[in-house]
């Protein structure tokens, strides 16, 4: 089993949060993929797949609706950006932070602050990239008889790097480079796989192994980043 696997597996619980943050996340994840390639998903296929992440989380039909008019009403609009920030943990621990946030300048001095606060520091982009791996992480339905040394054989040739099933969840779950997103998206939907969700995430090449004493440091200031209503997503390359 891959080390993507097993890294997403230990921190997925606590980077979605509860039902309200869920919601939250896609509902800005919703508003800026309308914004960006339209709000009809037969011709977004981003927001075709968020339309579909959006059921599985039994996120309510009116909060899916109000994402979109955000995106292409005048009157509600919101002017999201997705900006990244990355910085240092206690420890030496590397932390990249995804936020969807319509004031970046509000959102720096809180995610400095957090830093500052526990024992770490914001630094400047590309200070800790280095890394990690960029990658799309897609979750798809099994399919009866489906072998999966065959699909990743399959996969390989649309930028499919890693094929993990994934029998806690009753799913399969695949990893490329990011910029393959589209191909890859593309080739599951032509085969009819039922796609539970497709996300951007950041792999630690490598993970760092701290004591209980130092990881509670490091995990109280990942969830005070986390508590952040413009925050999306944390990584980290702490072993958990």
């Amino acid at each position: 089993m891959g080390r993507a696997f097993e890294y997403r597996k230990a921190t997925k619980l606590k980077r979605w949060g509860n039902m309200a943050r869920v919601f939250t996340k896609l509902g800005k994840q919703i508003t800026i993929a309308a914004r960006e390639g339209g709000p009809d998903p037969d011709m977004n296929p981003r927001l075709r797949v968020l339309f579909q992440q959006a059921k599985k989380e039994n996120m309510p039909k009116e909060n899916v609706e109000r994402a979109i008019k955000k995106a292409v009403s005048k009157e509600e609009a919101d002017n999201y950006k997705e900006v990244l920030y990355e910085g240092y943990a206690p420890h030496g621990i590397a932390v990249i932070i995804e936020t969807a946030t319509d004031n970046p300048t509000r959102t720096v001095a809180s995610i400095r602050s957090y830093f500052n606060r526990y024992g770490g520091s914001l630094g400047t982009s590309g200070s800790v990239q280095f890394l990690f791996d960029h990658k799309c992480v897609f979750r798809i339905a099994p399919k009866p008889n489906l072998s999966i040394d065959d699909l990743e054989l399959e996969l390989i040739d649309y930028g499919v790097d890693e094929v993990v099933q994934d029998e806690e969840e009753n799913n399969i779950v695949l990893y490329g480079d990011f910029q393959n997103y589209s191909s890859i998206q593309k080739y599951l939907e032509e085969n009819n796989f039922e796609i539970f969700s497709a996300e951007f995430e950041w792999i630690p090449r490598e993970t760092k192994e701290l004591n209980d004493e130092q990881k509670a440091q490091v995990q109280k200031l990942i969830e005070k980043i986390e508590e952040d209503e413009d925050v999306q997503n944390v990584f980290h390359n702490m072993m958990e």
